[in-house]
């Protein structure tokens, strides 16, 4: 059976298309202004590469913040259902799920059988997400993929007492003033978010295996500091922006 997963994300827009549970094709476009648009662009780039047309496509599940506006579509599911299911399929030990996107992050505890047990989701404070990172940047004038390894020579800990962005970039500012090392900022940056990550996921009453997913996992500051917090190693698959479609696209296949 071939499937696909739609993945209508606030910031990018993935699709995965599977062929009896295995990733045959997909594709990332960023949302913009146009999001059915962009999904019509990003689904037919993943279809593409599958090597098949659309007509072989037997069902299609989408989820994501934006998953009504999904074309092809037949059916959608939240993203706490999509993470857990696509998570376990990859980590069967999982009990733990993270999702860290660009407005969004959500702590998700599992049972043996990936059914989602409890959830928490932090969606109205950019401090918990990866926008939050992207300010942080702009105002360390530090291009955001260097962030996360520039975080990894701190040589010092300091607090970053602001718990919204808009201040928080002010502290910043106040912090280089003060000759502050760039690189204690940076993991400052990192650790404000995995605080509030961590506050989630203590919520839900997190238990290891934890796994880290969506695009901030990419980022190597922020894994090292949720891992800090956590006291526990976390696991990072390959490609984790696409965890989401993925679920969706097992889900698809089970409708």
């Amino acid at each position: 059976m071939i499937t696909a997963g739609i993945d209508m994300g606030a910031k990018t827009i993935k699709v995965v298309v599977l062929r009896d549970g295995e990733i045959i094709g997909r594709a990332v476009t960023l949302a913009g202004f146009e999001s059915r648009e962009a999904a019509e662009e990003a689904y037919a780039a993943a279809v593409s590469e599958a090597g098949i047309t659309v007509d072989e496509v037997e069902r299609v599940v989408a989820t994501g913040a934006g998953r009504g506006y999904a074309p092809h579509s037949g059916a959608d599911v939240s993203e706490v259902a999509s993470d857990a299911r696509g998570v376990h399929r990859l980590f069967p030990a999982a009990r733990t799920v993270i999702d860290v996107g660009a407005e969004e992050g959500r702590a998700i505890r599992c049972n043996e059988q990936g059914k989602v047990v409890d959830f928490a989701l932090n969606e109205k404070c950019a401090a918990g997400a990866g926008a939050f990172t992207e300010a942080m940047s702009r105002a360390l004038e530090v291009d955001i993929k260097a962030l996360g390894a520039m975080s990894l020579n701190s040589k010092n800990a300091i607090p970053m007492n602001a718990q919204c962005a808009v201040f928080a970039e002010s502290e910043v500012v106040s912090l280089l003033h003060a000759k502050t090392a760039k690189e204690d900022i940076a993991r400052a940056v990192h650790d404000a978010i995995a605080s509030r990550i961590v506050s989630l996921a203590r919520k839900v009453g997190f238990k290891p295996d934890v796994v880290l997913i969506g695009g901030l996992a990419h980022n190597i500051g922020f894994v090292d500091s949720l891992q800090r917090a956590l006291e526990c190693e976390v696991l990072v698959p390959d490609d984790p922006e696409y965890i989401g479609a993925y679920g969706a696209a097992l889900a698809a296949a089970e409708v």
